[in-house]
């Protein structure tokens, strides 16, 4: 479990990268939504416990990452988006590395690597931006770290290769494991996840399962927008709208939507349905 109380964090400069954040986050795979600056990159240090709130705590499983105390450090691993490993090859990184973390799994790793077609003994120096990812994301999932961070996991990937991480995660992942997604592109992993965090302007404005958010809201697509539609957009001759949902019928979420309507005027509309505890549906 990842506690998050009332944190936020300040530059030595004075500006606010994060603004009174508050959730909690049970075992899941969770969308980490938000403009450039938002706070997205900060939130992931803090939880990783490379940055220290300014106010406010973070806790894993009741211990604090800022202690940087072995028993909650071999719990959370997290990969930027650009890390690179100081070893020539994976597996000699993973040769002095793994042994910190008790729960790596030498099989997973092997299966990971030979889904992507890699060895480990490929020189990072000769590699292609897209098998430098793999290699580093099939070592990440092997971890089997109770929470994992990723930030653009998807990046430099063609279009086969992210095929392959969707049901690489899904099979990694299991439910005691809490993985966190940062991307600009949701729609490389949208079918897996179980919660949607979003942040806009430093605050978290949005924190709830995906579940949770279908039974209040619907995604539908027509000619013209209907009359309830709290946000909507057209594109290519359809309006993509977002409207109360009435029915027991669930549709499926549209992220680039939902994150459009709540960085627009529309965003009180829509939280203050999100907000029901219980939305009556006629």
């Amino acid at each position: 479990m990842i506690n998050l109380d009332d944190v936020s964090y300040r530059y030595a400069a004075g500006m606010e990268a994060l603004s009174h954040v508050s959730a909690e986050l049970s075992p899941g795979i969770y969308l980490l939504l938000g403009e450039n600056g938002a706070g997205k990159t900060t939130l992931l240090h803090i939880i990783a416990g490379l940055l220290f709130p300014t106010t406010g705590t973070c806790t894993i499983d009741s211990e604090a990452p800022m202690t940087r105390e072995p028993s909650v450090l071999n719990k959370v691993f997290i990969l930027p988006d650009n890390l690179t490993f100081p070893q020539s090859t994976l597996n000699r990184f993973v040769a002095e590395h793994s042994r910190f973390y008790p729960t790596f799994n030498p099989d997973m790793l092997a299966e990971n690597l030979e889904e992507f077609g890699l060895t480990g003994n490929e020189r990072f120096r000769s590699l292609s931006l897209g098998n430098k990812r793999k290699s580093l994301i099939t070592y990440a999932l092997a971890l089997g770290t109770e929470v994992l961070l990723l930030d653009e996991p998807a990046n430099g990937l063609d279009i086969g290769s992210k095929q392959i991480l969707k049901r690489m995660i899904a099979r990694n992942i299991g439910e005691n494991r809490t993985l966190i997604v940062s991307t600009h592109i949701v729609s490389d992993l949208e079918t897996l996840y179980d919660g949607v965090m979003m942040l806009r302007r430093s605050n978290l404005i949005l924190s709830m399962p995906t579940a949770e958010l279908q039974s209040r809201i619907s995604f539908v697509c027509g000619p013209v927008p209907p009359v309830n539609a709290l946000y909507y957009a057209q594109g290519a001759g359809v309006f993509h709208s977002i409207v109360p949902c009435t029915s027991e019928e669930e549709t499926a979420i549209d992220f680039n939507l939902l994150y459009m309507g709540m960085q627009s005027n529309a965003a009180d509309s829509i939280l203050e349905i999100l907000k029901t505890e219980r939305y009556d549906k006629q």
